[in-house]
């Protein structure tokens, strides 16, 4: 156990020796922040942060989606916001996150063997419980905008925390499946893939196939609440919609969700 409390403390020269080669070089810890989706969205279109990781071993206000409170136990998680290494066009500001969750299923494949499965619009899943969420911050400047991916992705399973028994539904961890699991590792093998797949934001549409495929997505059941919780609707997801829509079959015709539109149930 470190000074200031936390265990399992991230050792951040692993993982820059691995990326020192790459885009992404630059990773910035800290022991704790307020979050580090705040901490990139300081430094979004200064040219010495392009690149740029920030990672903390615990936030104390980190946010899901909606401003939902993510929740992630000291050193138990691995919570980082990555800044792009260029400004993409404003017009593919929604590929984000399906371009961020292709290189965090990437990576964590690689680092552990562990295939987890995507759930639009931002959620990653193991055994069909959500072990990592993906919120992205962005700067726009006209045509472009610059942009940082955060992610907060369980790994190690605390081994007593009762703050877990109250989420709802409960969540997985990475050492759920793989008991030797390094955030480090995994971490590196992130920012390899993301370092791999950049340019592929020069078409946002490439993304969303990429995504779709991966997914698994046509065919797959969902069930969606409106308006917070007072409409419910089962459809069957067919694809991606050009602004990152979930186009759904309701049994009667087609339908577009927008990414802001609804809340995903598991």
């Amino acid at each position: 156990m470190s000074e200031n409390g936390l265990q399992n403390v991230f050792a951040a020269d692993k993982v820059r020796l691995r990326v020192a080669n790459t885009a992404f070089a630059r990773v910035r810890y800290a022991a704790e922040t307020d979050s580090t989706n705040d901490d990139a969205a300081a430094c979004l279109g200064l040219a010495e942060s392009y690149g740029e990781t920030f990672v903390a071993d615990y936030q104390r206000a980190g946010r899901g989606q909606r401003g939902r409170r993510w929740f992630a136990p000291p050193g138990a998680a691995l919570m980082f916001t990555a800044i792009l290494p260029e400004p993409i066009e404003t017009s593919a500001l929604w590929a984000v996150p399906f371009w961020t969750a292709l290189g965090v299923a990437e990576g964590i494949e690689a680092a552990t063997g562990i295939r987890v499965n995507l759930q639009w619009p931002n959620d990653l899943l193991l055994d069909e419980r959500k072990c990592c969420g993906i919120l992205g911050v962005s700067r726009v400047d006209g045509e472009l905008a610059h942009v940082g991916c955060g992610v907060g992705l369980n790994v190690t399973r605390p081994a007593h925390d009762d703050d877990l028994a109250t989420v709802v539904p409960p969540p997985a961890f990475l050492s759920d499946a793989f008991s030797t699991t390094s955030r480090e590792a995994i971490l590196a093998e992130i920012l390899l893939a993301f370092h791999r797949n950049f340019r592929r934001f020069a078409s946002p549409r490439t993304i969303a196939r990429l995504w779709e495929q991966r997914a698994n997505l046509d065919g797959t059941p969902y069930r969606m609440d409106f308006g917070d919780g007072l409409e419910t609707l089962d459809a069957i997801a067919r694809r991606l919609g050009d602004d990152g829509a979930l186009i759904v079959d309701d049994g009667t015709r087609e339908r577009s969700i927008a990414l802001a539109e609804a809340r995903v149930r598991r």
